[in-house]
């Protein structure tokens, strides 16, 4: 399915996770549900998943529902279920190494310090696909890394995270009408 477009939001599952920094990705999938009408109902591949069209385009919303660190086995099963190329597939996920509020588009590259997308390319063997960097900003000096990516943003940083979240969706959006090429120009600021 060349034209299919699979769009991964990485998160943790579970009302306990909703809304932590760790969940960003969840939340801009859910964003581009919602805009475009495609519930993200059906248990399929290790994950919540709903198909619908963005911008004249088949795509499939995707929520790993693994826990972080395995997302990568969710990944693999959906592109051999579908048989799509690996550039089809766009992952949106928190990253320490932003800002709070910061968005950063990449066409491939590494995992960085990201478990779920260290999983992503260990389970797919390629990091040859578009990805969308949503800031969630290092802990704090003395701060456990999980701890702080798996908490909740401060009064200050929620609105910047609101805003970042819908520019993810439009991102992302851009990317399926127009390629990575043109949204990095757009969006990688």
């Amino acid at each position: 399915m060349e034209d299919l477009l699979v769009i991964v939001g990485l998160g943790n599952p579970g009302t306990k996770y909703e809304n932590t920094r760790h969940n960003v990705g969840f939340d801009t999938v859910e964003l581009l549900s919602r805009r475009h009408n495609i519930k993200i109902t059906k248990l399929k591949h290790k994950a919540l998943i709903g198909d619908g069209d963005i911008g004249g385009k088949r795509v499939i919303l995707v929520k790993p529902q693994t826990f972080m660190n395995l997302s990568g086995e969710s990944v693999r099963e959906i592109i051999e279920w579908y048989k799509i190329p690996v550039k089809n597939i766009i992952i949106v996920y928190d990253d320490i190494d932003l800002a709070v509020g910061k968005l950063r588009l990449r066409p491939k590259g590494s995992a960085g310090t990201h478990n779920g997308m260290k999983s992503v390319i260990y389970q797919i063997q390629s990091d040859e696909f578009p990805r969308v960097r949503i800031g969630v900003d290092k802990p704090p000096e003395g701060w456990d890394l999980a701890n702080y990516v798996l908490g909740r943003f401060s009064g200050d940083e929620k609105k910047k995270m609101e805003e970042v979240i819908e520019s993810a969706a439009d991102a992302i959006e851009t990317i399926i009408k127009s390629g990575i090429d043109s949204a990095m120009n757009k969006f990688n600021k």
